[in-house]
């Protein structure tokens, strides 16, 4: 069935190999980031059945005005996807990178996803999808407040999965967790292993949309890894 799906952050990587990917599963796709440029290009690449429109997640207000343009646009939203998100990997670490990670990872999104799920419970329906990372699962010194910022994408999408459970509008809440996946924000890393190509992270992510899974690891292969970090006692990760 085709659905209008926004993407918010669908300039690069993931974001933009599942615009490509849900398009061609037959959906309108709504596609939002602050690189007007490369979002024209995918309009043209795509050609049919895809809005665009500049967004700072940054600025809540505009932001919130942009997502109501957005959805003019396309003629109704079905499906969210809140992909926007910043990394300071390997970067100098300080209290303004830090700040801008939060802004970006927690502000940003808790705003928009606030205002979705609000959105949503208006109009009866709706699905709110997630982008968390298999990093939310342990704290590290080199990407702190990204790892932080992660966590609580993951916290606060099960408390409004929870807060769905309970309304009386059909509204489906999704945490998708990558691991290492190519795209900007992982170049230039090392000590990745099991790297999936972002095609496939943007197929898997798409079946899980459709699937409107609870929790999904991409590539799935993640899910062990997740077991085993979760075994591993606080004081050894506070030594490594």
């Amino acid at each position: 069935m085709s659905k209008k799906i926004a993407i918010i952050g669908a300039t690069s990587g993931i974001g933009r190999a599942l615009a490509r990917e849900l398009h061609s599963r037959g959906h309108h796709i709504g596609a939002t980031g602050r690189r007007i440029e490369r979002l024209e290009e995918l309009k043209q690449e795509l050609e049919r059945h895809i809005s665009v429109t500049y967004m700072d997640v940054t600025n809540h207000e505009n932001a919130i005005n942009q997502l109501e343009q957005l959805k003019q646009k396309m003629g109704g939203i079905d499906t969210i996807v809140l992909n926007a998100g910043i990394s300071n990997y390997q970067k100098a670490v300080g209290r303004e990178g830090d700040l801008q990670i939060i802004d970006v990872n927690i502000r940003g999104f808790a705003n928009l996803t606030a205002y979705s799920f609000s959105m949503f419970y208006k109009q009866g329906h709706g699905h709110i999808v997630g982008i968390s990372s298999v990093a939310s699962l342990f704290g590290w010194g080199l990407s702190a407040p990204y790892s932080a910022s992660k966590a609580f994408v993951n916290t606060y999408l099960q408390g409004y999965r929870q807060k769905a459970n309970h309304s009386d509008a059909d509204i489906a809440v999704s945490t998708i967790l990558p691991g290492f996946v190519k795209s900007e924000m992982t170049d230039g890393k090392k000590g990745m292993f099991w790297i999936a190509e972002t095609e496939e992270a943007a197929t898997q992510i798409a079946d899980a949309i459709r699937r409107k899974k609870n929790w999904s690891y991409v590539p799935k292969r993640w899910r062990l890894v997740s077991w085993l970090i979760k075994l591993i006692p606080n004081w050894v990760w506070d030594r490594l």
